[in-house]
C-alpha cells in the first residue's frame, strides 16, 4: 500500500460518523490532532479574529494521552488566527455548556467508554450544534488528508491567543437553574464514576443538595483500574448494584467515561431501562411545556410514545444517533429526546445530551415523591413491555439477511413494516428492529413484547431467519 492509500485508510478508521476516535498513537497522534484543529477552524467559520466567532473552546477528560493531543490541536487552531479557550478537565456535557454559554465552537478530547489506549475528539459548532459527517466532519477529513501530505497552510495575520477559563461554576449553576432539588427529601445515592469525569463533576453539582452520596471510583484515572467506564455493559454495573443493596440506598447512578451518559439502578439493585427514564423525564418536561414534542429513537420501548401521548405530548420517532435526534429536535421544537443507549437530550441545554442533567431529573422526581415511595414503584407505570436488549449477529450479507426477515413477515395479517432505520416490524403486542452495523458485518436485533413467551418466540424466529444459510 502506498503512502497516500495508507493515509486514506488511517483516516477512514479514525474519522467516524460522529467524531474522531482511534488508538493513540497508532491512529490518532499529535500531527493528526494539529491538522484537525486547523481544519476545524476553517470548516466552522472561526477562521480569524477579523470575523466569525474568533475562538474555539477545548476540554479534555482524564486519559493520559489527552494533554499532548490538546496542545497539538490548540496549535492547529491558533495557527489559523483563531483564539483558543481552554477549560481543562471537563465532562463532555460541560464542554457543551461552554460552547452554548460562550456561543463558540467546541472540541472535547475523549474516547468516552473505550479502553485506555483510545482517545478521540467530539466536535460541535457554536451553541453546541453537532458536527458529523454531513455537517462538517466530512469536510474536515478532506482538509486533513490534504494537509498531512502538503502541510497546513500558513495564515498571513496574527496567530490566535490561548486563554484559560474555568467553566465548572457556571455549568453547576446552570444545571441547578434547570432542576431544583432544594425542596427534595433527603435521598441516599451511590454513584459509580468508573474513574471517569463523573468523579470530577458530580461532587461539584451535588454539593449542598439534600443527598447522602456514596462514591465509587471517583478518582480520575484514564487507565480504568476497576472496570471499563461503559455502563451499557452489565458487567460494569455489578459493583454499583452490590453497593446500592449494601447501603440500602434509594438509587444508584453510573456514568460513562466522559459522563455524557447516565444509567440508573433502583433500590433493589436492578438496572432501570433507559426507555423508562426517557418516559419519566418526558413527563416532567411536558409538565413544564404542555403539548410539546418529545423525541425518541426507534429502539426505545413503545411505552415511551404511549406515555407521551397520555400526558398530552407529541411523540416523534427518529433514527438511532445523536445527529438525528438533535436535527429532529430543531425541526420540531421538541423539548426533550431520549435514546436506548442512555443519552438524554434537552432543548434547554442547547439540544445537547447531558448525563448529569438526566440524573438530576431522576433525583428530583424521587425526592419530590411522598416519603416511602421507592424508585421502582415510581417507575412502574412506565415499564410496560419486556425487551430483548441488543443482540448482534455476524452475517456475510446484511442486505440479504434483512430481506429474508422482511419476506417472512410482510405477508402476515396485522403486521406493519417500515424502513426508517433498517427494518422495523410490529404486530399485536410485539415489535422488533433489525439494523446493520456501520462498521462491522453485523445485524443488530432489538425486540420487545408484552409477555415473555411472545418475546422469546419473536426473538428466536428473527435470529433463525438472520442466520439462515443461503
Amino acid at each position: 500500500m502506498n503512502e497516500t492509500a495508507a493515509l486514506a485508510a488511517r483516516l477512514d478508521r479514525v474519522i467516524k460518523a460522529y467524531d474522531v476516535r482511534g488508538v493513540v498513537p497508532d491512529d490518532l497522534d499529535a500531527d493528526l490532532a494539529r491538522a484537525v484543529g486547523a481544519a476545524f477552524v476553517h470548516v466552522v467559520g472561526a477562521a480569524t479574529r477579523d470575523g466569525g466567532p474568533g475562538a474555539v473552546v477545548v476540554a479534555h477528560d482524564m486519559r493520559p494521552s489527552a494533554p499532548d493531543l490538546v496542545a497539538a490541536f490548540g496549535a492547529g487552531v491558533t495557527s489559523q488566527g483563531c483564539d483558543l479557550i481552554s477549560v481543562g478537565l471537563a465532562s463532555t456535557d460541560e464542554l457543551y455548556y461552554a460552547a452554548g454559554a460562550l456561543d463558540v465552537p467546541g472540541a472535547m478530547f475523549t474516547a468516552s467508554h473505550n479502553p485506555a489506549r483510545y482517545n478521540g475528539i467530539k466536535l460541535c459548532r457554536a451553541g453546541a450544534a453537532p458536527v458529523g459527517q454531513d455537517t462538517g466532519l466530512g469536510q474536515i477529513r478532506e482538509l486533513v488528508q490534504a494537509w498531512l501530505v502538503d502541510g497546513i497552510p500558513s495564515y498571513a495575520g496574527p496567530v490566535g491567543q490561548l486563554h484559560e477559563q474555568d467553566v465548572l461554576p457556571g455549568y453547576v449553576a446552570y444545571l441547578h437553574s434547570l432542576v431544583d432539588l432544594t425542596s427534595s427529601r433527603e435521598l441516599s445515592v451511590v454513584i459509580d464514576a468508573g474513574n471517569g469525569m463523573g468523579g470530577f463533576t458530580a461532587p461539584a453539582v451535588l454539593a449542598g443538595l439534600p443527598l447522602k452520596v456514596h462514591p465509587l471510583y471517583f478518582e480520575l484515572d484514564g487507565t480504568f483500574p476497576n472496570h471499563e467506564a461503559n455502563p451499557i455493559e452489565s458487567a460494569n454495573l455489578v459493583d454499583l448494584q452490590a453497593a446500592v443493596r449494601a447501603e440500602g440506598a434509594d438509587l444508584g447512578l453510573a456514568f460513562d467515561g466522559d459522563a455524557d451518559r447516565c444509567f440508573v439502578i433502583d433500590e433493589r439493585g436492578e438496572v432501570v431501562d433507559p426507555s423508562t427514564l426517557t418516559a419519566l423525564i418526558a413527563v416532567r418536561e411536558l409538565a413544564k411545556s404542555p403539548g410539546a414534542s418529545i423525541i425518541h429513537n426507534l429502539i426505545t420501548s413503545a411505552a415511551v410514545a404511549e406515555v407521551v401521548r397520555e400526558h398530552g405530548g407529541t411523540p416523534v420517532r427518529t433514527r438511532v444517533g445523536h445527529s438525528f435526534i438533535k436535527a429532529r429536535m430543531a425541526e420540531t421544537g421538541a423539548v426533550f429526546g431520549g435514546e436506548h443507549s442512555g443519552h438524554f437530550y434537552f432543548a434547554d441545554f442547547w439540544r445537547a445530551d447531558s448525563g448529569m442533567l438526566a440524573a438530576l431529573h431522576v433525583l428530583a422526581a424521587l425526592g419530590e415523591a411522598p416519603i416511602g415511595t421507592t424508585l421502582s414503584s415510581l417507575l412502574a407505570p412506565y415499564q410496560r413491555y419486556l425487551q430483548s436488549g441488543e443482540i448482534n449477529t455476524a452475517v456475510p450479507d446484511q442486505r440479504a439477511a434483512t430481506a429474508r426477515v422482511e419476506a417472512a413477515y410482510a405477508p402476515r395479517d396485522g403486521v406493519s413494516i417500515d424502513h426508517l432505520d433498517g427494518l422495523s416490524v410490529s404486530g399485536a403486542g410485539w415489535r422488533f428492529n433489525v439494523r446493520p452495523s456501520n462498521t462491522e458485518p453485523l445485524l443488530r436485533l432489538n425486540a420487545e413484547a408484552s409477555d415473555a413467551a411472545t418475546l422469546a418466540a419473536v426473538r428466536d424466529e428473527v435470529l433463525d431467519l438472520i442466520g439462515e444459510e443461503v
